[in-house]
């Protein structure tokens, strides 16, 4: 979430940036203003009542000892009603935190300024493109079909055992798969991330922490008896292993990878762009995060760009960067960069990936600082991006490497597969 003293001392830019999000509650700023202030003035009356009532004890103690009872019994009444006075402001400077962090949680991040200006994803930037669309003849098939015929995926069982987005890999489609994240896994732990393995799901604080919550709450699969939430993306628990944390400023940068299931339940989503594995449920994802110092975030997210956009080249997948207008701009992030990848059959494009400086706006929930060299407390920069999701990955191959003799793998996937044609 935003910082206090962000919104309190640079409320246009906050409100700026917050139009250019096309973001409708701004009214919400001025309510958190009046709050903090209200925070602020009701904590100063609890600490001189808290002091007057600590010197007034000692004055009670010192009576006592000097045997003026009755002066003592005096000023112990008196210390009673502070006491109340006490409760009061303490209970109230909690409502009133209470109510300023539910305001806080409402407010998405301020985009940075390389961000355009844009309501919807029909504004966002191409910023790169890359790789050649192979033309393909008039018979080829969409994956799904291509999938049945070689018997890879199957879309049927999968609604058998639980129901739609939950497809089951069979057969050289389950090691492709298989492939895929170990390839992933590779390119980053060879680019200096550190590999986890991560539980699949998190507690409230842990969704909080990333920004999933309470912004996405039905996008989440909740797991009601245990309170806990089904991970959406590694980006939720790897991220908050570094929850509540004071890191030494040579700690960092660190560098996380992981692979995970992903659970999302994408309400409301239905119609044809959903066929297939266009939009699953639970799909596989490799991901990176980045803890980084402040002044080197936006270096490391051109390096995360410049790590995603060498795997797809090595994939020779048509793929091109689509840098997101404010309008089209997650909750937590301060900007991203989506890599789509086009799928031939269907002549369209497909999100394969989104790369994201979310500067201090995770760390703040997460209360994740570093100690600078003044030793001076300050937030990290936080980043994360798929690297990659491999369900439209895993569509661009089949629907892209289609020959009249089969489904050729992409030549840096073989060593993993051990096969180099699906037929």
């Amino acid at each position: 979430m935003l910082q206090l003293n962000t919104i309190r001392e640079e409320k246009d830019r906050v409100i700026s940036g917050l139009k250019k999000r096309n973001f409708k509650e701004l009214a919400l700023v001025d309510e958190i203003i009046t709050l903090d202030e209200k925070r602020r003035s009701t904590q100063l009356a609890l600490d001189e009542t808290l002091a007057k009532s600590n010197t007034l004890s000692k004055e009670v103690g010192n009576l006592f000892k000097a045997g003026e009872t009755d002066k003592a019994n005096a000023l112990k009444a008196e210390s009673a009603t502070l006491k109340d006075d006490i409760k009061t402001l303490t209970d109230k400077l909690n409502d009133t935190v209470t109510a300023l962090n539910d305001l806080l949680y409402r407010i998405p991040n301020i985009p940075c300024d390389l961000v355009p200006e844009g309501t919807s994803e029909a504004d966002n930037v191409v910023v790169y493109e890359a790789g050649t669309i192979p033309n393909l003849p008039a018979d080829a098939l969409p994956h799904w079909e291509l999938a049945k015929k070689y018997d890879i995926i199957d879309f049927e069982l999968g609604v058998k055992l639980t129901g739609a987005g939950f497809p089951v890999y069979k057969g050289k489609g389950a090691k492709l798969q298989r492939a895929l994240i170990t390839y992933f896994l590779d390119k980053n732990t060879e680019a200096g991330y550190n590999e986890y393995q991560v539980p699949h799901v998190v507690n409230e604080a842990s969704g909080y922490g990333t920004g999933q919550l309470p912004d996405k709450e039905g996008q989440m699969y909740h797991v009601g008896l245990d309170d806990l939430y089904l991970i959406p993306t590694a980006e939720v628990p790897v991220t908050n292993i570094f929850r509540d944390t004071l890191l030494n400023e040579n700690d960092l940068p660190i560098l996380c990878t992981a692979y995970t299931p992903c659970f999302r339940r994408e309400a409301g989503s239905y119609g044809a762009h959903v066929r297939g594995l266009n939009r699953l449920h639970q799909f596989d994802k490799v991901e990176i995060v980045r803890i980084e110092h402040p002044d080197n975030s936006y270096k490391a997210l051109d390096a995360m760009v410049e790590h995603v956009k060498g795997i797809l080249n090595e994939l020779q997948l048509p793929y091109h960067i689509l840098r997101l207008c404010g309008g089209d701009l997650g909750f937590t992030s301060a900007i991203t960069y989506d890599f789509e990848v086009y799928s031939t059959a269907q002549q369209k494009w497909l999100e394969i990936s989104s790369v994201s400086n979310f500067e201090t706006f995770q760390a703040n929930r997460l209360k994740l600082r570093f100690k600078d060299g003044q030793g001076k407390n300050r937030l990290v920069h936080t980043l994360n991006g798929s690297s990659l999701a491999l369900p439209r990955v895993l569509a661009g191959i089949l629907e892209n490497y289609q020959t009249p003799e089969g489904i050729v793998v992409p030549e840096v996937l073989r060593k993993y597969t051990g096969f180099d044609l699906i037929n």
